[in-house]
Order: C-alpha cells, then sequence, then structure tokens
C-alpha cells in the first residue's frame, strides 16, 4: 500500500499490467494454495497500521486466544506467533491453507464489527490484507522463526523476546533452552528480513 503511493503513473501502470500478465490480484496480495502440507509465515495488519489491536491488554489477550483457535482447526504445528497492537505475525504447518485463510478472513470481520462497535467507529477499516509465503528450505524457516520471535524487539515495544505476553517466546525458550535459543538465532540470523513488508 504505501509502496504504490511512492510510485509514478507510469510505474503504477506498469505495476498492474505486470500483476495482470500473472493473473494475480490488482491490489492485493495473491495466494498460492497448496494440496500439500507446507509451513507458512502469515502476516495481518490493521488499516493505515493504526493501533486498533492493541486498544488494550484485553483486546490483544482477546486476539491471541482467537487467531489460535483458528490455526489449532486447521494447522498440524504452530512453532510460533506475535501479536502486537497494529499486526500479526504466525509461523504454521498446514496442508489446507486456503481454509485457514477463510479462518482468519471470518476472525477479521468478526472483529471489524465488534472492535469498531466498541470505539464507537462504525464503518471504519480495520484490517488491511493478509498474506502469507511457503517456507523455501531451513534456513528461511529458522530465520522466518527468529523473526517472528523477536518482533516486538524489532519495533521497540521490549528489550527481551520474554517480556512481550502476546507471543510464544517464552515456551520457545523453555523447550528448546537458552543455548539452542542462542545457537539458531546466531546460525539463522534475521538480517533485513521484513525490510520492505513489516514497516509498521
Amino acid at each position: 500500500m504505501y509502496y504504490w503511493r511512492q510510485l509514478s503513473e507510469k510505474q503504477r501502470e506498469e505495476v498492474l499490467e505486470y500483476r495482470r500478465t500473472q493473473r494475480y490480484p490488482k491490489h492485493s496480495p495473491p495466494h498460492f494454495d497448496s494440496d500439500n502440507e507446507l509451513i507458512y509465515i502469515i502476516t495481518a495488519s490493521c488499516y493505515e497500521h493504526e493501533h486498533i489491536i492493541g486498544k488494550s491488554h484485553l483486546r490483544l489477550t482477546d486476539c491471541e486466544a482467537r487467531i489460535l483457535a483458528a490455526c489449532e482447526k486447521h494447522c498440524s504445528a504452530i512453532y510460533s506467533w506475535c501479536i502486537l497492537p497494529n499486526h500479526y505475525h504466525l509461523l504454521v504447518k498446514t496442508a489446507v491453507m486456503k481454509l485457514l485463510r477463510k479462518e482468519l478472513g471470518l476472525f477479521h470481520g468478526q472483529t471489524s464489527f465488534q472492535w469498531n462497535g466498541e470505539d464507537n467507529t462504525r464503518g471504519r477499516q480495520v484490517w488491511h490484507n493478509c498474506f502469507e509465503r511457503k517456507m523455501r528450505s531451513q534456513r528461511h524457516f529458522y530465520a522466518s522463526l527468529n523473526y517472528v520471535l523477536n518482533n516486538a524487539v524489532h519495533h521497540g515495544y521490549v528489550e527481551k523476546w520474554q517480556d512481550w505476553q502476546w507471543s510464544n517466546a517464552t515456551q520457545f525458550l523453555e523447550a528448546v533452552g537458552p543455548e539452542r535459543a542462542k545457537e539458531i538465532w546466531r546460525d539463522y540470523p534475521v538480517n533485513n528480513y521484513g525490510s520492505k513488508w513489516d514497516i509498521f
């Protein structure tokens, strides 16, 4: 969305032509469904990156619970998650991405109605797109895992992973131990991961 605003009219025409030839939607992320069980990173954000999820701790907690409930219905594994005031990331394994995406879409619709009622803002757009990217390698998986677990630190909400309540960082550290976590962090650095799309 923000990238689009920076383009000239000619550049926009070129982007739209490319998306047309690839049979992508004009202005939303393409989705690539598969019958195979694959691992994906999923990201969704509030419109204009407004801090709508983070209006209260109660809302963040409810959002986390409902997202995880959707994942538990359609995923064989949930590797990591981080729910922030204006977006969330998930790293999951599923053979039914289309059903998971539909479930998350229902969640987005329900929370839009609920939160707009609570905030007295009927008609406000709450969510802006949801996209998924499948893991291409072990390195991609572990870099994505690090990225999701580190996301609250990356965006400046806390200094340590485990200080952010709305992620599974604490459970991850307890499961693998601090030495293994440091090894994964060192061997699979985040580098500039997300620099073009996680600009919240």
